[in-house]
């Protein structure tokens, strides 16, 4: 039975936090699904196609060299019920510090209570990429900073186009 895992987030955009997200993600099992959230009630800087784009580009090559199949997709719907829809039992989390952490475990609980079938495993963040938020990101090119060292060159100039004004 193939390890089918779903990485759920926004996305937006994608940081160097993510790819290292992914590049652990990617040994982990057999079908990598990266799920963009998209809700309504939310005004991301990217549209869910450029965030689709983006996670393509970015995470497709990464997948390809581990020998990991790869989609990607949007959910409008709770994450555990993405995954369930995917066919994914494994659900791939990020962790930058003890406050990922203590947040991370309330939602892996409730997940769990809801789709018993669906395992988190949290991917701790690598010491060069704990900073990154995508939050920050976004701050710092919207008033015209360098973002390269905390996003993939794509996004770089992706975030550039967006602020260029």
């Amino acid at each position: 039975m193939p390890r089918i895992a779903l990485y759920p987030g926004s996305f937006d955009p994608v940081t160097n936090g993510h790819l290292d997200v992914v590049r652990h993600a990617v040994i982990l099992c057999d079908r990598l699904i990266v799920a963009i959230g998209v809700h309504p009630g939310k005004k991301p800087l990217f549209s869910a196609e450029e965030r689709l784009k983006m996670v393509q580009d970015v995470f497709g090559p990464i997948a390809a060299k581990a020998g990991c199949a790869f989609d990607a997709t949007t959910f409008d719907d709770l994450t555990v019920t993405a995954a369930q829809k995917h066919g994914a039992t494994i659900m791939i989390r990020g962790l930058r510090d003890g406050t990922d952490l203590d947040y991370e475990m309330q939602l892996a609980g409730m997940n769990e209570s809801m789709a018993p079938e669906v395992h988190t495993v949290f991917v701790p963040a690598s010491p060069a990429v704990r900073p990154i938020t995508a939050t920050l990101v976004r701050q710092i090119a919207g008033m015209g900073g360098d973002v390269s060292a905390f996003v993939p060159p794509l996004v770089a100039a992706g975030l550039k186009a967006k602020f260029a004004g």
